[in-house]
């Protein structure tokens, strides 16, 4: 209870994603490699419209509490829903990027805005 306390309301709330992704049965985002086929669920932190290689591509980050892993959608401007602070589902292969992870075009799921 102490410890609870005296934690930072980001340890807290990186805790409570950390619980979510194990109840969920999601991997980790600290735990995915190169070219690893993965379901996480995490928080989209942000969400940024930039072209790549002439082409839209809407990429938003995505945090678990573990880390944060990249999300793009190429050819997209917008997607319904797909903004910061929205609880997302998402699989794919993992690429990683200067040490970066990415999923690239992933298939996904939003979740419920409120406690489930």
């Amino acid at each position: 209870m102490l410890d609870r306390l005296s934690s930072s309301q980001e340890d807290l709330e990186s805790e409570e994603l950390r619980e979510d992704a194990e109840t969920a049965g999601c991997t980790k985002i600290g735990d995915c490699r190169d070219r690893q086929i993965v379901t996480v669920t995490g928080t989209l932190r942000t969400v940024t419209l930039r072209p790549r290689a002439g082409v839209p591509a809407l990429e938003a980050e995505l945090f678990d509490g573990s880390a944060a892993l990249d999300v793009v959608w190429l050819g997209r401007r917008s997607i319904v829903g797909i903004e910061p602070g929205r609880k997302l589902i998402a699989s794919g292969r993992i690429s990683m990027s200067r040490g970066r992870r990415v999923l690239f075009n992933p298939k996904y799921e939003l979740r419920p805005l409120g406690r489930e």
